[in-house]
């Protein structure tokens, strides 16, 4: 196996999302917990990028940074070249924990940010019926979510999101609860969305192997205090199948991503890049 190293790096100029130099510190008690230092990474519009890192490295700090819900202690949060200043309605945040309505069906789950937004009744009713059938719940549209299992709620939370038309979704550990088999369905089915839909997607993940079947590129961060580490390029087909998970170069890629994650050298420079494995 062939890995190389390089400096190959969105344009920030062009980038989707640029986050600049955030510190980010916490007070407790009588010292400063330092959460992100200095952290550096742009990802280019409809990029699928995952984040992975051991525990305490900081990526929900970063999520909620972009998301709007924090604010760096110094450096710059950037969406289409403008500073973040709080949540926004092209930035679609789905958490592990699903965040339904319990007394709103899944129709009126996935109709709710639209109404917030003042979307005419047919109109929210015709979005939301295409994306209700997009993650496959159309004979559940009706239901309550007590009526749904953990999968069924976390897809009515994509739809959810996916229906106020985001050009960005931010997604933290969305399947870290959900069985094995589960998972990797959604997984599944989240790429055949992305790839119809289009959007920029940060999705954060403690699963490695998911980080790789997922993205376009791996971010690796680093704990105490938080900074990305290693950037893994996964230069695999699309659609990602079964195939495509027990291939050699899935392998390579996954090995090469656990060891950065889970074999960390202290004192070494973070930042760099890897590319994918070479046949």
């Amino acid at each position: 196996m062939t890995m190389t190293t390089n400096t190959t790096t969105t344009n920030t100029a062009t980038a989707k999302i640029s986050v600049q130099g955030v510190r980010k510190t916490f007070q407790l008690k009588n010292e400063e917990f330092v959460a992100l230092d200095h952290v550096d990474l742009d990802i280019a519009d409809n990029e699928f990028v995952t984040v992975v890192g051991p525990s305490g490295c900081g990526k929900s700090t970063l999520m909620n940074i972009l998301a709007g819900l924090e604010e760096p202690s110094s450096g710059h949060a950037l969406v289409d070249g403008e500073e973040v200043s709080g949540p926004g309605p092209e930035r679609g945040v789905i958490f592990q924990q699903y965040a339904l309505f319990p007394w709103l069906t899944v129709r009126k789950n996935v109709e709710f940010g639209l109404k917030v937004g003042g979307v005419p009744k047919a109109a929210r009713r015709e979005r939301a019926e295409y994306f209700i059938r997009m993650v496959g719940l159309e004979q559940f549209a009706d239901a309550l979510p007590k009526m749904l299992s953990g999968g069924m709620k976390q897809r009515c939370a994509i739809a959810r999101a996916y229906a106020v038309n985001p050009s960005i979704l931010l997604m933290d550990e969305p399947f870290g609860a959900l069985d094995a088999l589960t998972r990797v369905k959604l997984q599944e089915q989240l790429l055949e969305t992305w790839n119809r839909e289009k959007r920029t997607v940060m999705f954060i993940t403690h699963d490695v192997d998911e980080a790789v079947f997922l993205a376009n590129r791996v971010i690796v961060m680093a704990a105490r205090p938080g900074r990305i580490y290693e950037t893994v390029e996964v230069d695999l087909p699309y659609p990602r199948t079964e195939d495509v998970r027990l291939s050699p170069e899935f392998g390579e890629l996954r090995n090469r991503v656990w060891h950065a994650v889970y074999h960390q050298e202290p004192g070494t420079n973070a930042g760099t890049t890897s590319s994918s494995p070479t046949a």
